[in-house]
């Protein structure tokens, strides 16, 4: 089922969650099933552009904060600019007027098996690098932009990844945006 915007106004969801969470995947079947831009312009892109492996952008982050600034000021500018979902990790933050604001979470086991199956390697690895790169995400957030990213009890939707599939999640969130007269079905 798809819906549509009412009245051609603009709508923009921010959609956070950690690495594993289902960010990407959520993010990209909603903008297609709304028919908007999708923006999630990551580390990962962001290695890509400069020519960096993410574990390089990861290192260099922690002693350089313009490749956290630069992420998260180029997504908020993309975002404000038309109707959008945002994902990233840091979305329902830093999107202060997005419509509607979503934090999928999911155990520490599922997202290294996530990844796992995304990246391959060996699921101890991915398990302490991951939790590395958590408790790194946080500190820098908490010193960049005084943001908790383990606090998000403000989110309007808190959905559990593990007990849905991507389609049923995307579905939820097009069900609360309806319920809020943001959107209606189309043919």
């Amino acid at each position: 089922m798809n819906y549509k915007i009412k009245n051609g106004k603009e709508l923009r969801i921010a959609i956070s969650g950690k690495s594993g969470c289902g960010n990407t995947t959520v993010s990209t079947l909603l903008s297609n099933k709304l028919g908007v831009q999708l923006i999630n312009y990551t580390f990962r892109q962001l290695a890509a552009e400069k020519g960096l492996t993410l574990a390089q952008v990861i290192e260099n982050a922690k002693t350089d904060d313009s490749y956290d600034i630069a992420v998260d000021t180029k997504q908020v500018e993309l975002a404000k600019k038309q109707s959008c979902v945002l994902g990233s990790r840091l979305a329902i933050w830093m999107l202060k007027e997005a419509d509607l604001k979503v934090y999928l979470y999911a155990s520490d086991d599922v997202r290294a098996k996530r990844i796992l199956n995304r990246e391959g390697g060996d699921i101890e690895e991915i398990k302490s690098f991951t939790s590395m790169r958590d408790s790194q995400d946080t500190q820098r957030y908490k010193k960049l932009y005084k943001i908790d990213n383990d606090d998000y009890a403000f989110a309007d939707m808190i959905i559990d990844t593990a007990k849905y599939n991507p389609e049923q999640i995307a579905d939820l969130i097009l069900t609360e945006l309806a319920c809020r007269g943001f959107v209606e079905k189309s043919n």
